[in-house]
């Protein structure tokens, strides 16, 4: 798949009788005149990946030519729809005219990719007049659904100044949200009856549509103003006067409405009679004050809205207990507590109300909501025991979904932790599930919002302080934890570096990959030392080396003395191999040069893929490419039938150039002015013929060829 960028002109006119029509099918009708026309362009921009589409066309095949992109329409110049679609190079403008400076040309990665053209001879036919019975009629009947859709909300929109949005929060959606969908406040307003009204309508009027819809006459509505405090909770405020009932809408509108919405928020209050009719409401004093009331069953760990009193606010909670009691279903004489739930951003609020204080002294006022409960000492088993506490529960929960490291994708289990737990408790409740003795032993992993995979580093043990801060991605709150159980505790492994090596046997064609784990203050000296007491070398006095592989690449030797704490990994596995004894003793004139395997891919333009294992070869002043093949086929066992087919090439900066037997191979490699030795190589080219197997020693990884054992 290749984009060509290359410039290809089309003329406005395509004569295709020209040259005795040999450009027309042998079927083409020869006594037609075959002159076309350019109708429209199709234009792409971008690359063979990804890119954008629009067209140039001329409906009506006039000079005027269109530009159709995406939902933008406009009217463009002939010059825009042909040449600037042929392809090819643009200059840029000179920064500095005079100042002799080339002009700097780059490729144009927007042209055309097809062209329309229409035959002069039938030109009438095809750029006529489209009339409605030549659109197909499930289109007819979309078009028209669409344009009936569009009319009624641009309507709408137009006349959105002369409405008002009235919602109207009752006792029932109180009962109905208070526990279930909501624990603070009262009600959540989207979920309320709402009702689009005309604003010059008088609100008396509107009382009549609410009678309609909710069965309560006229004269038993009262609506109350709600009010948004300071610490951000809404409440309701005060009733409606009679003056402003006699308002039209949207003078009310403006009265309760500092924020200039277009809605209006009312509760309405209906008062019930022993026959459970609605009865005149109460007259209201500025002494009387109206209380929302929820209960808390710490058992049960459920809350529910309970009612709504009006109290003199000379009074005392203590005379209303008994009330509080038969609205709760308790005995008469049951000992509740009071709390006074003030607010819950950006934290909970809600204090103990004392009930021998007058309602003013507590500082209570209409819209206020006291929660209460048994006073009776609760048992052991209650994790919440008062309404404080629940609500704190409440407002910090999290739905937490587990999963394992190794599966990534899939949700293990959920638990449900508190935002507000620390690190301990965190691991405590995995470990807890887990079955796990030892938290210390769970590590765990935050997630990455954007790219829904584990972020690459773990947390650090107690690195962060609550629940909430393993859950944040810069500004965006997850539900997921990756986990993890170690062998040992993360604190001490904190303390260790753990490096994946995969160990090449000097002539066995395996290879073991060796999990090493060292202080971090450890050298390469010391890993060597580790993995010789786990490997098998071919004999006692062999010497180890580690090499970085990085794409069938060698890109660095380890010195000894490195330390290995910086050492990065995490996305290869590191090579040690025993160091040849050639390698040990060569001579002045000698020289140590990579040699990689290649192939050419078919598909990348003939580019240069390296694959296998890459590896250091001695080769010696004189040496021809006849000879250094004899070893190199010794070295790798390859049988003839097989090594005959491979070709030898130097490689420098990816371009290779193709060695004879008698060439002498040192001297390609004198150059030193390239930037690095993996840019200077001797190439193997053959076909890839090892089986290819993905192992589990590391993310991003790469298939080994050797069989591949993995020890941890």
């Amino acid at each position: 798949m290749v984009k060509i960028n290359d410039r290809y002109e089309f003329p406005l006119q395509l004569d295709l009788d020209r040259e005795d029509g040999k450009y027309l099918s042998p079927d083409a009708d020869r006594s037609i005149r075959n002159l076309y026309t350019l109708h429209g362009v199709l234009v792409h921009s971008g690359g063979v990946h990804g890119g954008h589409y629009y067209a140039y066309i001329r409906p009506t095949l006039s000079d005027q030519w269109f530009k159709f992109d995406d939902e933008r329409v406009t009217k463009e110049d002939v010059k825009r729809a042909l040449e600037e679609q042929y392809g090819g190079e643009e200059e840029l403008p000179q920064a500095n005219p005079g100042f002799n400076n080339a002009p700097f040309k780059f490729t144009k990665y927007s042209n055309a990719y097809m062209l329309v053209y229409i035959r002069e001879s039938d030109k009438e036919k095809i750029i006529c007049n489209v009339d409605e019975k030549d659109i197909a009629e499930h289109l007819r009947i979309r078009l028209k659904k669409e344009q009936e859709e569009k009319e009624l909300k641009r309507k709408e929109k137009a006349e959105a100044h002369l409405y008002t949005i009235i919602k109207v929060a009752r006792n029932e959606d109180l009962l109905e949200q208070i526990g279930k969908d909501i624990y603070f406040d009262l009600v959540d307003h989207d979920k309320v009856r709402s009702f689009r009204i005309q604003k010059q309508m008088p609100f008396n009027l509107f009382k009549e549509e609410v009678a309609k819809e909710f069965g309560v006459p006229v004269q038993f509505q009262r609506y109350w103003l709600w009010a948004k405090r300071q610490n951000h909770t809404y409440r309701p405020n005060r009733p409606l006067t009679h003056m402003e009932e006699a308002q039209s809408v949207g003078q009310l509108r403006e009265v309760s409405n500092k924020a200039n919405n277009a809605e209006l928020k009312l509760f309405l209050e209906v008062e019930v009679g022993l026959d459970q009719r609605p009865v005149a409401p109460p007259e209201k004093t500025k002494e009387e004050i109206l209380i929302f009331f929820k209960l808390y069953d710490p058992l049960k760990e459920e809350m529910r809205y309970l009612g709504r009193l009006f109290v003199k606010a000379s009074g005392k909670p203590a005379e209303i207990l008994t009330k509080l009691n038969e609205m709760a279903g308790f005995g008469a004489d049951e000992e509740i507590e009071l709390f006074e739930e003030i607010k819950f951003e950006p934290n909970v609020m809600c204090e103990h109300i004392d009930k021998k204080a007058t309602f003013r002294a507590s500082q209570l006022e209409d819209g206020d909501i006291i929660c209460f409960q048994k006073a009776a000492p609760v048992s052991e088993q209650c994790r919440y025991p008062d309404v404080p506490s629940f609500l704190e529960y409440v407002r910090n929960r999290q739905v937490v979904r587990f999963r394992s490291l190794e599966k990534p994708k899939e949700d293990e289990f959920c638990l449900e932790l508190s935002k507000l737990y620390t690190y301990d408790d965190v691991v405590e409740k995995v470990a807890h599930h887990l079955g796990l003795n030892d938290p210390s032993k769970i590590r765990l992993t935050s997630h990455n919002c954007y790219s829904q995979q584990p972020k690459p580093q773990p947390i650090k043990y107690r690195g962060v302080d609550h629940l909430s801060d393993m859950l944040l991605h810069y500004n965006q709150t997850s539900d997921i934890l990756y986990y993890e159980i170690l062998d040992i505790p993360l604190p001490e492994l904190q303390g260790l570096k753990t490096l994946k090596v995969a160990f090449h046997h000097s002539t066995k064609d395996e290879v073991v990959i060796h999990t090493v784990r060292l202080p971090k203050q450890s050298t390469v000296g010391d890993v060597i030392n580790d993995l010789k007491t786990k490997v098998e070398l071919s004999h006692p006095a062999a010497e180890i080396r580690l090499l970085e592989v990085f794409y069938h690449k060698i890109y660095k030797i380890f010195p000894l003395n490195e330390k290995i704490e910086n050492i990065n990994d995490q996305y290869w596995t590191l090579r040690a191999e025993e160091i040849p004894e050639e390698e040990k003793n060569f001579g002045p004139h000698d020289r140590i040069i990579h040699v990689y395997h290649f192939m050419k891919d078919t598909a990348q333009n003939q580019q240069v893929q390296n694959f296998g294992e890459p590896f250091f070869l001695v080769i010696r002043e004189d040496e021809t490419l006849a000879e250094v093949k004899v070893r190199i086929q010794k070295k790798l066992q390859v049988p003839d039938e097989e090594f005959a087919k491979w070709k030898f090439a130097f490689l420098s900066l990816g371009r290779p150039e193709y060695l004879q037997d008698s060439d002498v191979v040192a001297s390609r490699f004198q150059r030193r002015d390239v930037y690095g030795a993996w840019e200077q190589y001797l190439g193997l080219e053959h076909t890839d013929t090892a089986p290819k197997r993905s192992y589990n020693a590391n993310q991003n990884r790469h298939a080994y060829e050797k069989p591949v054992k993995i020890y941890n």
